[in-house]
């Protein structure tokens, strides 16, 4: 059974002896947040799709956006659950008060690592390299001890972890050097990609399979089998998930009632779902106080927010023995009760079929993997043919804290995903034309 008092450490990888003298007056889990913030990866995830092309005359979410309200939604979840620990445990050391900051802070860090042009851009990758013309290179791979399987289930989250924890050429120990609970609070598919079995979910690559299970081992993270490596969830994973989830389906029924895919109506109805009885009727009443179209469905999108948080605190709080002994089963959204459930399933069938189907979103998805597979074919080809002329130029182009000169070809391949996934939208198209000629630096 995991235990709170071990599971909330401000402990910080990659800085376990350094000790420090200066004083602060936010805590360990505060100074997470801010780290994240004022990063270069957060700030590029202003131009990185998240379900919708990026904005035109209208304003829709991106993945920065995205990360900012999830982490609010998260923050209110976390705090919830604290309070109430708290007063389950009035005696316990755990600090229950920052699990709010822990969770916070694991939202703004969860989508980190996806690559440009949404959900299509971690299928891009893991395409190329199981369909595509990277598969060329897996016996490489294998021979030399590397997991192909990293490469072919390619998932955003796992990428994330890297991005935080590996420390590129130039840069310090550790990585960000996050503090653990923020760290473990991010993996929400505790095992190695061997475990995957192709579905893109998984917790973190062999180059920091070993860091992440010292890191357990540290948090008293049950490990249900060592190899391939298994491991219980940390308990705010749970919380960190739901807030994504929360945010995702509400978010994307807004989104599309403002580019005009769905109607007012409809949106409305979907959002009206999640209420019965006198709670429904309270809100038809309280739509008709105003007449705009986006202000009724926001205050229908703020009502089922705080429902749903509610709903998943409950649930938490409610199976918390099973979290603890890493039993309990599924996402916190999923065990809600059945009218926000049923709610949430039939926006999620409408979102998949009418939604995320639509033409506009298609062609993000089309463009992706036309990008982001020649970018990686142009690069891989580079690493494995570095003394040819133009695989020079090639490499001079990849910044310095990319070591696409690693001996391993398993190294060289993360090194050039590293900075692919890394890329904006914009990036990523800009360099594509650069590349194959179709745009031209002003000279």
């Amino acid at each position: 059974m995991m235990n709170w008092q071990q599971l909330l450490s401000a402990k910080r990888f990659g800085q376990e002896d350094y000790v420090n003298g200066t004083k602060h007056e936010r805590t360990e889990y505060q100074r997470d947040y801010d780290r994240l913030i004022f990063s270069s990866p957060f700030r590029r995830l202003q131009n990185k799709t998240q379900v919708f092309p990026l904005p035109g005359s209208i304003f829709v979410h991106n993945r920065l956006t995205h990360s900012l309200e999830v982490s609010s939604v998260g923050r209110s979840l976390g705090e919830n659950v604290g309070r109430a620990l708290r007063a389950r445990y009035p005696d316990s050391p755990a600090h229950f008060e920052e699990i709010g900051a822990i969770v916070s802070a694991a939202c703004l860090a969860y989508d980190l690592g996806n690559p440009p042009f949404g959900h299509s851009g971690e299928k891009a990758i893991s395409t190329f390299f199981s369909e595509g013309k990277g598969k060329e290179m897996q016996k490489t791979v294998e021979e030399s001890g590397g997991r192909w399987s990293d490469f072919t289930s390619f998932e955003g989250n796992a990428n994330a972890v890297r991005l935080l924890m590996h420390q590129f050429h130039g840069r310090r120990r550790g990585g960000f050097a996050m503090t653990y609970s923020t760290l473990a609070s991010i993996i929400k598919y505790p095992y190695s990609s061997e475990l995957s079995c192709g579905k893109n979910k998984f917790g973190f690559f062999a180059s920091e399979e070993k860091d992440y299970q010292a890191i357990a081992k540290s948090l008293g993270i049950i490990q249900l089998q060592e190899n391939p490596l298994k491991l219980a969830r940390y308990p705010l994973v749970y919380l960190v998930e739901a807030a994504d989830d929360i945010c995702y389906q509400v978010m994307d029924i807004e989104d599309a009632h403002k580019l005009h895919i769905i109607t007012a109506e409809k949106a409305i109805e979907l959002l009206l779902n999640f209420f019965e009885g006198e709670k429904r009727e309270r809100r038809i009443r309280n739509l008709q106080i105003v007449s705009d179209v986006n202000e009724q469905i926001a205050y229908l999108r703020s009502s089922i927010i705080g429902l749903l948080i509610n709903e998943c605190c409950t649930v938490f709080l409610e199976n918390e023995t099973k979290i603890l002994s890493g039993e309990f089963s599924g996402a916190l959204i999923k065990h809600i009760s059945p009218v926000a459930k049923t709610a949430y399933k039939t926006c999620s069938n409408f979102s998949v079929k009418h939604i995320y189907r639509a033409k506009d979103v298609l062609d993000i998805e089309l463009a992706g993997y036309r990008i982001i597979g020649f970018l990686l074919e142009t690069f891989t080809d580079a690493i494995q043919n570095p003394n040819h002329a133009y695989s020079k130029l090639l490499l001079e182009r990849i910044p310095e804290q990319y070591e696409v000169d690693s001996p391993q070809m398993y190294d060289k391949i993360q090194a050039v995903i590293d900075y692919v996934s890394g890329m904006t939208d914009v990036y990523a198209l800009d360099l594509y034309r650069k590349i194959t000629g179709a745009g031209l630096p002003v000279v």
